[in-house]
């Protein structure tokens, strides 16, 4: 089984990357899902965080209230260690689960969608990474576009992870993502070529 690490700083195009990979056929772990599982009501993780920062960030119905959070952890890189200290060894934990559970199927090809994979420290657990590129200025207005934020508090997310000049000479494949959804697509159809590939003969 070949497992892939595929990662992309914010507003990259990492996810549609990941949902053409899993139309394709591969094997998808999703991030964002094992984060939503990994803070569920009464999920351990979530009393850590209630504990940590009280109140201020659980909604009324006692679920995680994300926006409040995002603004405190974004704003101080003190904060947002505590709360990577407090979610990530889940988000591994149900990510290794996950990944067995491909092994035990006979799963040719497992892509592991890890947003924080350099700055997490986890290049060593997977076979290869995929990193999908954008410019700066276009991930920032994509995140002004699409999610309604502004200069700063987009800046404040893509200053909260590795400089993507940081993480190219990392990869092993690097998909660039400065044009249209069709050469995206193309472009990611060709580094999933090359993943079938090795997986075959892995």
């Amino acid at each position: 089984m070949l497992v892939i690490g595929l990662t992309g700083n914010i507003a990259a195009g990492k996810s549609t990357v990941a949902r053409h990979f899993a139309v394709w056929g591969a094997t998808l772990v999703d991030a964002d899902a094992l984060a939503r599982a990994a803070v569920t009501p009464g999920s351990k993780a979530l009393r850590a965080i209630a504990a940590r920062w009280r109140g201020a960030v659980i909604a009324p119905d006692g679920s995680l209230d994300r926006p409040a959070l995002r603004r405190i952890v974004f704003a101080d890189p003190a904060e947002r260690a505590a709360l990577d200290a407090i979610v990530h060894p889940e988000v591994a934990r149900l990510r290794a689960v996950e990944v067995a559970a491909a092994e035990r199927r006979g799963d040719r090809l497992v892509i592991c969608d890890i947003p924080l994979l350099f700055e997490a420290g986890l290049s060593d657990s997977v076979d290869g990474i995929v990193l999908v590129d954008a410019p700066r200025e276009l991930r920032r207005s994509r995140l002004m576009r699409d999610r309604g934020l502004s200069a700063a508090e987009a800046d404040a997310m893509m200053d909260a992870q590795w400089p993507s000049e940081r993480k190219r000479p990392l990869a092993t494949w690097v998909i660039e993502n400065d044009g249209t959804m069709a050469e995206l697509e193309s472009r990611a159809r060709a580094v999933f070529v090359a993943l079938t590939t090795r997986a075959q003969s892995a």
